[in-house]
């Protein structure tokens, strides 16, 4: 199985998640999130997505550069359209290639960096960090919307699937 596929995989299910929330559920801030929403998770998770989308172009990934669209992390139309936009750029490149990520790890002074990396390993990543925000999805929704049906190993790594098998 590609890479590209198991990025589909995880983006499948949260878009499976989220076409079952409403506007409120989706945007409402929850106290078991310390405050955040299910959208900004969401928003969030596929704004790394695009940040890869755009270092295609660019060749150099930053993370931090993000936009923080608000209007992702409350329209869950508009956050479905960009999981179809990031799954169709996945269709369209399946190729390697290299980047170079740019990110900055002081909180005081400000002293980026950049490290040799590519496409590849940047989805493996993305992959990983979407992961770990659909676990915190998981949590507020069986907290708060327990009609939701989550998929099978929503917000677990595979991994972990193959362990919990195996035992």
């Amino acid at each position: 199985m590609s890479i590209n596929k198991s990025a589909h995989q995880i983006l499948d299910q949260l878009d499976f998640v989220i076409a079952q929330l409403s506007g409120d559920a989706f945007a409402r801030h929850l106290d078991v999130l310390s405050q955040a929403s299910i959208g900004q998770h969401v928003r969030h998770t596929l704004e790394f997505f695009l940040c890869l989308m755009d270092a295609k172009n660019e060749g150099v990934i930053n993370y931090d550069n993000r936009n923080h669209d608000h209007l992702i992390e409350t329209d869950v139309v508009l956050a479905r359209s960009v999981i179809k936009s990031i799954k169709d750029f996945l269709n369209k490149e399946q190729t390697d290639f290299s980047l170079k990520l740019e990110a900055d790890y002081q909180v005081e002074s400000p002293d980026p960096i950049r490290i040799n990396s590519n496409f590849y390993r940047e989805l493996a990543y993305n992959i990983e960090h979407a992961i770990h925000h659909m676990a915190l999805i998981k949590i507020g929704v069986r907290q708060q919307y327990p009609e939701v049906e989550l998929p099978d190993h929503f917000g677990v790594a595979s991994s972990t699937v193959r362990y919990q098998k195996s035992h």
